[in-house]
């Protein structure tokens, strides 16, 4: 497979023959021929196989606890993609001299050669979700691969099993306890798994700039519904009545259960029906749903173009 530049479009790499000569007769290729260890006796080797097919060469030192988990996600995709590209893996405490000429400052720090040159370099810790977004610029996405374990966990949630979500962000956040968004997905999911305050305290946590940005105002704007919604049980209570208040409380309980569809339609009919209600309130707490949900969800960007109309 040609490696791509981004910026042009252009295949990078030779195709025709030179590609039909590297890739594997049959099947999938073994750990051997696409996972080296590379030192000064086979360095120079690797870069010339560039020639032919992508390498990356991932520089890491086992001391260093980031290194250790950014390799194996790299032996999966490489894995994955199935002889797209070679996985060189450079142990820097072992060979400082050629980690010197590479000009390696830190790890982990993946360089993406073909050709014998540079064309792209990842520094410093990613997650799997990351590293496959960053392998997508240059390399078609294999076909059957494993699902993320972002994908994974969203899949577990829509489906109703929160706490299959909930055990995947938990080893997430142990693994890359740097990478803040796994903490607010956590929090997302304590919501989701009826522990509002577990979730309150892991955003109070998050430095300053995570605590306010967008997607944690979201989580704790999913906690306040819930802290604000009847129950279940007073909703009951409520029977047939029909007026403002009572369908204002019927909206908020949907949206503090999840469902935020029928809980944006019923503010919206609110809306229409009665806009002063409470100050508003339908159309604040739209927009309460709409940083909950986020931005791009695909309900909040439905529904805002509904609200416009509605508005103008």
């Amino acid at each position: 497979m040609p490696i791509v530049d981004p910026r042009t479009g252009e295949p990078l790499t030779p195709s025709g023959d030179a590609e039909q000569n590297t890739a594997p007769s049959q099947g999938q290729p073994s750990d051997a021929d696409i996972i080296i260890d590379v030192d000064r006796s086979n360095i120079q080797q690797l870069l010339e196989a560039s020639m032919q097919v992508p390498v990356l060469l991932c520089c890491w030192a086992p001391s260093s606890e980031p290194s250790r988990h950014q390799v194996p996600v790299l032996e999966k995709l490489t894995r994955e993609h199935g002889g797209a590209f070679i996985l060189g893996k450079l142990n820097i405490d072992d060979n400082p001299d050629i980690a010197g000429q590479l000009g390696v400052q830190s790890v982990p720090d993946v360089k993406l050669v073909s050709q014998g040159g540079l064309v792209d370099q990842l520094q410093g810790a990613q997650p799997e979700q990351q590293v496959r977004e960053w392998l997508g610029k240059y390399f078609q996405a294999p076909e059957g691969a494993q699902q993320s374990p972002e994908e994974q966990a969203a899949a577990a949630l829509e489906a109703g099993d929160s706490a299959t979500a909930r055990r995947i962000y938990e080893e997430l956040v142990q693994q890359w306890p740097d990478h803040t968004a796994y903490q607010v997905e956590l929090a997302r999911v304590l919501v989701a798994d009826g522990e509002p305050q577990q979730a309150r305290q892991l955003l109070e946590a998050l430095p300053p700039e995570e605590r306010d940005a967008p997607s944690a105002r979201g989580v704790r704007a999913s906690i306040e519904f819930g802290e604000e919604a009847l129950s279940a049980e007073e909703i009951a209570a409520l029977g047939d009545r029909d007026d403002s208040e009572t369908r204002y409380q019927r909206a908020l309980r949907q949206v503090a259960d999840g469902q935020y569809e029928t809980g944006l339609e019923s503010l919206l009919a609110l809306m229409r029906s009665d806009r002063t209600y409470g100050d508003d309130a339908a159309r604040k707490t739209l927009l309460r749903v709409f940083d909950a949900l986020g931005a791009d969800h695909p309900l909040t960007v439905a529904y805002r173009r509904k609200l416009f109309a509605l508005l103008y």
